[in-house]
């Protein structure tokens, strides 16, 4: 049995560990800087990607109160396209994601489909009882996938990002009721 859970399919992704394979993938999409605009990472160099990629290959998955990132793959080749962040708070009540996914990947539904296979892990093999993101108020992609995800807005607020000023949105998702 696959205690880790992963690797997860959906119909056109899968979640996945990442893989020191992924390095060319994973720097072409984190060195973008459209898809960092928004981003709370900034690009690695080659030798801190590895370690990166190397460390969350190792993580626990859902460790309360860290962050880990799982790889989004398309299903068929299994080819890196993003990747997402989940932190289990450390009082186990709630989790925050974030979300990365390359520009030839992007407005066609793949990252709303890996969110939703990111959210029925989170909530599958946590006892949370909701999971938050939050995303600057000028991204209307992330703000679209939240929405379609069933995300509810709960709060906006002024915040500093990199320095400057800005407005972020603050969603929530309740864990669904039993049924």
């Amino acid at each position: 049995m696959n205690t880790d859970a992963l690797p997860l399919a959906g119909d056109r992704v899968v979640l996945r560990r990442l893989a020191r394979a992924d390095l060319a993938a994973f720097q072409a999409y984190r060195r973008d800087p459209e898809v960092g605009l928004y981003q709370g990472w900034s690009p690695m160099t080659d030798a801190d990607g590895l370690a990166f990629i190397d460390e969350m290959v190792a993580a626990a998955l859902f460790p309360a109160g860290a962050w880990v990132q799982i790889g989004i793959a398309e299903r068929g080749g299994g080819v890196l396209i993003g990747d997402i962040g989940a932190c289990v708070a450390a009082d186990g009540v709630s989790a925050e994601i974030g979300f990365t996914l390359a520009r030839p990947a992007q407005g066609c539904g793949l990252g709303g489909e890996a969110v939703g296979l990111a959210l029925a892990l989170l909530f599958g093999r946590t006892g949370i009882a909701r999971v938050e993101a939050v995303t600057d108020a000028r991204n209307a992609a992330s703000i679209r996938l939240l929405e379609r995800a069933g995300f509810r807005r709960a709060a906006t607020v002024a915040a500093v990002f990199r320095g400057e000023p800005c407005v972020e949105h603050r969603y929530l998702l309740d864990r669904p009721a039993a049924g």
